[in-house]
């Protein structure tokens, strides 16, 4: 991994802080939080820091804030943003958490388009190796997607990390939720039609990654929950370019093309390891 640099004296002279932290910049800001990245004034450790206001959280939200806490605290694995203090102060949780100095995965798309198949492969083994770890301790992600996996740095060989947990929740064997949450272009289809879901929702936004990162965007266009579930409903195969199809290994396609089954069958989220990290892909 790179070395992170330290600011200089001049950035920490900035009047921006919030209580042990001075702010040199911020990465990123949603309906319910904002995001900088900020430096320790004592160590100069530089960290990703995130305001969550709690006004702003209704009921399922907090739960989820919880979830989201209680699980990052608990856990320490290199494919996982790793959460390095909690506290609240003034009506808001900040959550202090590594920073990654590769951006997201959403940015690297962009910036590289499709990847070379043996990128994709690295980077789904690490993908299946953090999100072993949320459902080994019973955790939905539930937002699955480029935008909340993040990169220890910006060149080909960046660890992935899963990042992100807003929506996610302790779900155990047997249960299942039904709230619809997370993002149209990478929600498996059960999510989008109402019906009660695992698990496995995780499963078929990995597989939207995948063949976004195969084929350069993702497979099931649609500005809307229905016309995405249109997309969905009408394929009768994955629309791979037919000029990238012809030079992919067939374990590839086989592999997305199980993760996005629409009848995955039971047990199926607890394969993510085989489908993931199987020698050969």
């Amino acid at each position: 991994m790179e070395p992170e640099s330290k600011p200089s004296l001049s950035e920490l002279s900035s009047t921006a802080a919030l209580g042990d932290y001075v702010l040199i910049s911020e990465v990123g800001e949603g309906s319910f939080s904002r995001v900088w990245k900020a430096v320790h004034r004592e160590s100069g450790e530089v960290v990703a820091l995130k305001k969550v206001f709690l006004s702003r959280l209704n009921r399922r939200l907090k739960n989820c804030l919880d979830c989201e806490i209680k699980f990052l605290s608990s856990i320490c694995h290199p494919n996982v943003v790793r959460l390095l203090k909690a506290f609240q102060n003034e009506g808001c949780i900040f959550l202090v958490l590594e920073f990654c100095n590769g951006g997201n995965l959403a940015a690297y798309i962009r910036q590289h388009g499709r990847v070379h198949e043996q990128i994709a492969r690295k980077f789904m083994q690490q993908l299946g190796a953090g999100l072993e770890i949320l459902h080994s301790h019973h955790i939905m992600h539930r937002d699955l997607k480029p935008e909340n996996i993040l990169l220890s740095r910006s060149d080909d060989d960046a660890v992935l990390k899963v990042a992100d947990f807003g929506l996610s929740r302790s779900l155990h064997p047997g249960d299942y939720a039904e709230t619809v949450c997370g993002s149209p272009l990478y929600m498996a289809p059960e999510v989008l039609q109402f019906e009660r879901y695992d698990g496995k929702v995780d499963m078929w936004s990995v597989g939207v990654i995948l063949f976004e990162l195969l084929n350069g965007c993702p497979p099931f266009p649609g500005r809307t929950n229905v016309q995405v579930l249109k997309n969905i409903k009408s394929s009768t195969c994955l629309p791979f370019d037919q000029l990238i199809l012809s030079r992919l290994h067939p374990d590839s396609v086989d592999i997305c093309s199980k993760l996005l089954s629409r009848n995955p069958g039971p047990g199926f989220s607890t394969r993510l390891g085989f489908y993931l990290v199987i020698p050969g892909y």
